[in-house]
């Protein structure tokens, strides 16, 4: 039986088993891993932000012939078609829709009104206190430590911040691997952890081995936060690449930029009015500048070029730091409960009754 200190309101507000997120990382975070998560009775979420209208519904519908426990989907709020993904959580019961950006408030009325759990990450506490007045039923708090888009401060002290706070359940992201972490995190006060560097170094994570070697092989010192790869802080494992787009100039990254947009189009099918509209988005809820909005355009085939491709040579790898304590590759039920297990070592050791 599991340690009642474990059982935890996200338990009771996804209807999962353990306090434990898989992160919707781009290209990563498809049917088989979140299936695994929630068969192992974490809560497995999708990444729809590299995926088109009918690729999303695809993936719903094969996570559902994978798992008949709860998962979610991840999306982007400013996506021209948000509303219309929206609707399809909704028709499809999908218990959870997390968001990198906060949804606008009647977005989120929409669809807690269905009885969909709204889910946005922050990465400051002004941002945290903004979407729990709009009303979402819990936040994922990352700190800088975390892999792909981070902020400046570390998750050992935004926590603290946010949980004293806000009132709904705060969940813990940047930095966690373990059941030590997990036990850590609910020290401060969060409902749970979330976690994507790890749930990536899985058996049932579908990036090519040769790559998963790659991370397996980093220290805590091999990534870098850089702005090269989309105009805003993004944490990427070290590589060549990365080095010669840090010491890239805007003469030669826009029209770089520009070619992987142009690829992306030509691969997702999106239209041009669509990405025009999405880049007007981009720009207004992110306060970007132009050169921002074409960089961020180049990110989707950069992650590719690794995450699918198998070529690390022509893209770049989101990761936290945590990869370089990181030495194995469980599959995510062996992973899920280890880390429930070594929780509750952790809690008998402190003399938590």
């Amino acid at each position: 039986m599991t340690h009642p200190t474990l059982r935890t309101r996200i338990c009771e507000l996804f209807g999962i088993e353990h306090p434990i997120v898989q992160t919707g990382m781009g290209w990563v975070a498809g049917p088989r891993l979140a299936a695994a998560t929630s068969n192992a009775g974490g809560l497995g979420i999708l990444a729809s932000g590299t995926m088109d209208f009918a690729q999303l519904r695809d993936a719903i519908t094969e996570t559902k012939q994978r798992t008949s426990k709860p998962f979610g989907v991840n999306l982007r709020a400013d996506a021209p078609d948000a509303r219309e993904r929206i609707d399809l959580l909704i028709r499809e019961q999908v218990k959870v829709a997390s968001f990198a950006l906060a949804p606008k408030q009647d977005l989120i009325a929409r669809l807690k009104d269905a009885g969909v759990v709204v889910v946005p990450s922050i990465g400051a506490k002004r941002h945290a206190e903004k979407v729990a007045q709009w009303g979402v039923d819990a936040v994922v708090v990352q700190g800088g430590e975390g892999g792909g888009h981070t902020g400046p401060v570390p998750t050992t002290l935004l926590l603290p911040q946010v949980v004293d706070t806000v009132d709904i359940p705060v969940i813990a992201a940047g930095g966690f691997f373990d059941g030590r972490g997990l036990v850590a995190a609910l020290a401060y006060g969060a409902s749970g952890i979330a976690m994507g560097t790890r749930f990536l170094l899985t058996r049932d994570s579908t990036v090519p081995d040769d790559v998963k070697q790659i991370y397996l092989g980093k220290a805590v010192t091999d990534t870098v936060v850089t702005t090269q790869v989309d105009g805003v802080p993004h944490r990427v494992l070290r590589s060549e690449l990365v080095e010669r787009l840090e010491h890239t100039g805007p003469v030669t990254s826009l029209p770089r930029a520009i070619r992987n947009a142009l690829e992306f189009k030509k691969l997702s099918g999106t239209p041009w009015r669509d990405i025009v509209q999405e880049g007007l988005a981009m720009k207004r809820a992110q306060e970007l500048s132009w050169s921002q909005v074409v960089m961020a355009a180049n990110t989707p085939m950069l992650l590719k070029a690794a995450m699918v491709d198998g070529r690390p040579d022509l893209g770049v790898m989101s990761s936290g730091q945590v990869v370089g304590v990181i030495d194995d590759l469980p599959t995510v039920a062996q992973l899920v409960q280890r880390i429930v297990d070594e929780a509750e070592s952790t809690l008998k050791r402190l003399g938590a009754s």
